[in-house]
C-alpha cells in the first residue's frame, strides 16, 4: 500500500516545483483530528499517486513552512499546482472531499 510520507522543507520545494498537484497534509502527532484523516490522506496518497504528489509535513518540525502558508489551524489540507495554493481544506472531512477537491486540479 502506498502511504503519504513525510516530508521536510527542501523536499516541498522540490516537489512544489514538480508539473504534478501537490497535496500537503499539515499535520501534528498530538493532533487527535489529524489522526483521523491520516488514513484518508494515505488513502488518496494510494489512488492518487501517479497523477499527484501527496505527503503530509509535521507542523512541529516545520514551523516556517506552516507559517509560510498561514497555518493555524490543523489538519490542514493544501493543493498546490504550479506553485500556488489552489485549495485549503481545513478540519476533517470524508475521503470524498479530499478526493473531489483534488479531482479539480487534475
Amino acid at each position: 500500500m502506498t502511504k503519504a510520507n513525510f516530508i521536510q522543507g527542501d523536499e516541498f520545494e522540490q516537489l512544489l516545483k514538480g508539473e504534478k498537484p501537490l497535496v500537503v497534509d499539515y499535520t501534528a502527532t498530538w493532533c487527535g483530528p489529524c489522526r483521523l484523516i491520516a488514513p484518508l490522506i494515505d488513502r488518496l496518497a494510494e489512488n492518487y499517486g501517479d497523477r499527484a504528489n501527496v505527503v503530509k509535513i509535521d507542523i512541529d518540525q516545520n514551523r516556517d513552512n506552516a507559517k509560510q502558508f498561514g497555518i493555524r489551524s490543523i489538519p490542514a489540507v493544501l493543493i498546490f499546482k504550479g506553485g500556488e495554493v489552489v485549495e485549503t481544506l481545513v478540519g476533517k472531512a470524508a475521503y470524498e472531499t479530499f478526493s473531489n477537491a483534488l479531482e479539480k486540479h487534475l
